[in-house]
């Protein structure tokens, strides 16, 4: 009799194991960083800017803008929108540690741009049955969510210095800045 080739299965993992997995890689990586590390470093950004930028993994902000260790505060999260925690990162970075200059970093092909606040709302309220009482800030037009970035920077009362406030678009196929004016 002949054998039949049976379809094999891939070993099925589940996504912790996934997330253990990569966990153990990153806490591997940090034992050859701690290896040659430099520190300690001193408290305030020695470049005195903090960059509010997308959480997107394609943009590693401090090889985009040619920083090292230390020299800045870098603020992530999705969309690089200024919420009221970014607001709070940059007075806590302004009063506390002495930044000056604040530069946003959005990006084209931006998954912000995907979706709406309310479908996300939506979704998330069918699956959990709490609606968040948070909104996502997805946005349709990356140059307006710059600028409307900038003018929550500059009309808060806990950003001091807003006279320094530049907004950028990362461009993910070029990897050039654009200025946003």
């Amino acid at each position: 009799m002949g054998c039949v080739a049976r379809p094999v299965s891939p070993p099925t993992i589940r996504l912790e194991q996934m997330q253990m997995s990569v966990t153990a890689e990153l806490l591997a990586n940090n034992e050859r960083y701690a290896a040659d590390f430099r520190g300690p470093l001193p408290l305030p950004p020695a470049k005195r800017i903090a960059v509010v930028a997308c959480m997107d993994a394609r943009l590693d902000v401090y090889r985009i803008l040619g920083l090292n260790e230390g020299e800045a505060h870098v603020i992530r999260n999705a969309g690089g929108v200024v919420t009221d925690d970014a607001i709070r990162s940059l007075a806590i970075s302004q009063r506390l540690l002495g930044t000056r200059e604040i530069l946003l970093v959005h990006h084209t092909d931006c998954g912000m741009l995907t979706f709406t606040d309310d479908e996300f709302r939506d979704g998330i309220q069918r699956e959990t049955g709490i609606k968040p009482p948070w909104a996502a800030e997805a946005f349709d037009d990356l140059e307006t969510d710059v600028r409307q970035s900038i003018a929550r920077i500059r009309s808060s009362p806990f950003v001091p210095h807003t006279d320094q406030v530049t907004g950028t678009i990362f461009d993910v196929a070029s990897g050039k800045l654009l200025r946003v004016d």
